[in-house]
């Protein structure tokens, strides 16, 4: 087969797509034939060399695909050759084909296509993990979401309008604010014109939020817990303006709120499967509704992986970037 490999450490241009060699389906594995595959921030941390795979992950990057399975483990029932599927993988979604653990694999909600669904598994596992299983999101709170649109960002706004909860995005342009409300926000905060903690508290009576999912970090932190209720919840899922942060213990005792951090990739994979199974149960059935405005998404072909990461470094783009293997161009 061929796929997308880390040469080295560096820049966009160290993305070769060469040929490798197939990946093994284990007994728990199905093997998927890659239409697509979804483009994130892990993947730039691990070009870079600062995001080592996990111990016997594949080198290569991709943490989320579609496409059709080819082979199913020995172990495996929940899935037959041929079922149109997503999945979040353990690192090798740049390619033709990859070998992911059944329990991470997801039908693909009627009327999507393999690209649109390629976009969805590792930002709806995160936020399923960290803002919903682990934050406790809940009908009626209000959540602040950075970066809203963004793939992260994108599908908090989502999965929070499904399960009934109030998504306040935070966006630097009205062309952004314009697509988050599109998702599904009930505010937006646009920061070339708005400042974030009067805007936050004018739009919830001056209580604050019940939950913040920032990827923002560095001094985004104060304003996270500055406009936090009590009681709060701030999820930390990146660090895109600094890893250091002057935090204010006394606020935090004060409005008893929960600071929390987490990262996908070295979840287990028991972990990662009870994820999917609340999304399966949660959360997939309102994809396939009518009238669900799916993600934005931008296609390369897989080839041009190289500037599928620049164009998500310039962080100019809205929604998801994809990258489309020669079986889905087809």
């Amino acid at each position: 087969m061929h796929a997308v490999a880390i040469t080295r450490p560096g820049d966009p241009d160290v993305l070769v797509y060469q040929s490798w060699d197939m990946p093994t389906c284990g007994p728990h594995d199905v093997l998927i034939r890659v239409a697509a595959a979804g483009v994130n921030g892990p993947d730039l941390a691990q070009r870079r060399g600062v995001y080592d795979p996990p111990p016997g992950a594949s080198p290569l990057p991709g943490l989320e695909v579609a496409g059709d399975i080819v082979a199913v483990g020995a172990e495996v029932s929940q899935w037959q050759l041929g079922d149109r599927v997503m999945a979040l993988t353990n690192g090798g979604g740049y390619a033709e084909f990859v070998a992911v653990p059944a329990g991470q694999v997801l039908a693909v909600p009627a009327g999507w296509s393999l690209a649109e669904a390629a976009a969805l598994p590792e930002t709806w596992f995160t936020v399923t993990q960290t803002l919903v299983m682990r934050a406790g999101l809940q009908p009626g709170m209000s959540v602040l979401v950075h970066g809203a649109a963004g793939g992260i960002g994108g599908a908090a706004i989502q999965i929070a309008t499904i399960l009934g909860a109030r998504a306040i995005a935070v966006v630097s342009a009205p062309h952004k604010a314009d697509y988050a409300r599109d998702l599904g926000a009930f505010a937006t905060i646009n920061t070339a014109e708005q400042d974030i903690a009067s805007s936050v508290l004018a739009l919830t009576d001056g209580v604050g939020v019940d939950r913040v999912l920032d990827l923002i970090g560095g001094a985004m932190t104060a304003i996270n817990i500055a406009v936090s209720a009590r009681g709060g919840h701030i999820v930390q899922v990146s660090t895109l303006n600094g890893a250091d942060a002057p935090v204010s213990l006394r606020t935090l005792m004060a409005k008893q709120l929960t600071l929390s951090g987490s990262t996908l990739r070295p979840q287990t994979p028991a972990t990662k499967a009870a994820i999917a199974s609340h999304i399966r149960t949660h959360l997939l059935p309102a994809l396939a509704a009518p009238g669900f405005v799916k993600p934005r998404i931008t296609c390369f072909p897989i080839d041009r992986a190289a500037d599928a990461h620049r164009a998500m470094e310039a962080r100019g783009h809205i929604g998801k970037l994809v990258l489309v293997t020669p079986f889905g161009a087809k």
